[in-house]
């Protein structure tokens, strides 16, 4: 008995091989092409991603049964009876509908996204970009008239193709916009102030149960999990009681805290009530969301300019800290997510002088990434108390500097995961059980305790942010 995971991110598809006592092996990695054909537009092409699902699951061998991960946000249109793309993949990082939202904005619908959907009007969710596509793409267009168009998140895409199943998960659904938060179902008035036809959208089933059989080089392997890519993480880490948080440190910063079968809306402090996990025939977890939506890819920019030359190069610096001497870098370089949720906000460094190195300028980038997901835990914390050290994983939490700079800002003990995987953990995890196992939980970590008092720090770093945004509503002012 073996399980297996497909995690679909935004950059890779990988697939892991989980044993009944836990221990993990990855099969096989495949990156994909990023796109970017205009600017603040971000593509995946859906036929590599299959053809890399494919590859993975190949590469896997055998198993008792599939859990897949997605990206979330994530979506695109393809043909029901053909199954091929009708669009590209849009991207959840894609800015392309920011005029759209900021017009709904004008016209006072956030109050409706909130109060139903528990989300912000924001291109970050998914409802804008399927509209966008039903809008501006002939293809989708023709195929809605023939009643032959389906639109959904990737996860959707890669069930029908896969396996014949045209659902998602009520976790994934969540991320959409157009998701009843206390239904759990497609709600009519979302799905109307968005222009996206209801009756184009999977059938919203729990995070476990009967996904279909995926036809492998090994002989037919059903697929009983499907969930979001950082829901995944949250069940790997054994977060299941209510002030459990988990840190994801991936392309962007995606921290989830547990809050049981409540629903906390908080949208004054920037956090997103959203749907952890459904298990089959159970009621649902949920969850409360923020996020940085630049991290790893942050320092790969940082990289790219020259600045570095290999990750090994940026896990240690001299005394001082970069914000100590006197250098700030707000990571805004998509945005800003939680508290601020201004999509205008645009990345900056603040106090650069002719002293300052290469060096310094990767250390700031590596502390304003910690410093911004103390905003989001801070927020958290001011909901519901935070319980006990936090777990992290991805790659930046392998990162000695950042990860004991990170426990200093939030003033916490973190404890970050020796096993890398944890997202595919989760999902082979929630495979399992939907097949009567239960996989042990992750006990390794190394744990950092916070050092030094952070609070001047960050009341500078606030200060840096404040002025990032005062840049951006001054840009948009500009434009009007």
């Amino acid at each position: 008995m073996h399980f297996m995971a497909i995690d679909q991110g935004t950059t890779s598809t990988r697939a892991l091989i989980v044993a009944p006592d836990g221990h993990m092996q990855v099969a096989l990695s495949r990156p994909h092409k990023q796109y970017y054909p205009q600017p603040g537009w971000v593509e995946h092409d859906p036929e590599e991603l299959i053809r890399n699902i494919t590859a993975c699951v190949n590469a896997a061998g055998a198993a008792t049964a599939i859990g897949m991960d997605n990206q979330g946000e994530s979506c695109m249109a393809w043909d029901a009876v053909s199954k091929k793309p009708l669009s590209p993949v849009i991207v959840w990082q894609d800015k392309r509908t920011t005029s759209q939202i900021e017009t709904l904005k004008a016209e006072g619908h956030e109050a409706s996204t909130l109060a139903l959907a528990g989300l912000p009007l924001d291109p970050y969710f998914s409802a804008s970009k399927l509209a966008w596509i039903l809008a501006n793409l002939p293809a989708a267009e023709a195929a809605y008239k023939n009643g032959t168009l389906r639109l959904g998140t990737t996860d959707a895409f890669f069930l029908d193709r896969l396996t014949g199943r045209f659902v998602t998960d009520v976790s994934t659904a969540s991320r959409t916009s157009l998701m009843n938060l206390q239904t759990l179902q497609w709600d009519e008035t979302l799905c109307g102030l968005f222009g996206v036809p209801i009756e184009v959208l999977p059938e919203i089933v729990p995070t476990t149960g009967d996904f279909g059989v995926m036809q492998t080089a090994h002989g037919p392997i059903p697929v009983t999990a499907s969930v979001v890519d950082q829901q995944a993480a949250l069940f790997g880490f054994g977060c299941h009681k209510k002030g459990d948080v988990k840190i994801t440190f991936g392309t962007g910063v995606f921290a989830l805290m547990v809050t049981g079968a409540e629903i906390i809306r908080q949208p004054e402090r920037g956090l997103l009530p959203t749907v952890a996990w459904q298990l089959q025939g159970q009621a649902p977890v949920y969850a409360l969301d923020g996020g940085v939506f630049t991290a790893s890819a942050a320092i790969n920019w940082a990289k790219d300019l020259g600045l570095f030359s290999e990750m090994a190069d940026i896990c240690e610096f001299p005394a001082p800290s970069a914000i100590e001497a006197g250098l700030a870098f707000v990571p805004a370089l998509s945005g800003l997510g939680c508290p601020a949720w201004e999509t205008r906000a645009r990345g900056a460094w603040l106090g650069l002088s002719l002293e300052h190195t290469s060096a310094q300028l990767v250390q700031a980038v590596l502390e304003g990434i910690a410093f911004r997901t103390g905003q989001v835990i801070e927020a958290m914390n001011s909901c519901l108390p935070v319980a006990g050290a936090i777990p992290i994983d991805g790659g930046m939490s392998q990162n000695p500097y950042f990860t004991q700079f990170q426990s200093d800002v939030l003033h916490r003990e973190i404890c970050g995961a020796n096993m890398p995987e944890i997202t595919g953990f989760g999902a082979a995890k929630l495979a399992a059980l939907a097949v009567g196992h239960d996989i042990p939980e992750v006990t390794a970590f190394t744990s950092y305790q916070p050092r030094t008092d952070m609070r001047t720090a960050v009341g500078k770093f606030e200060k840096a942010c404040a002025m990032s945004i005062s840049w951006a509503v001054d840009a948009r002012d500009d434009q009007r």
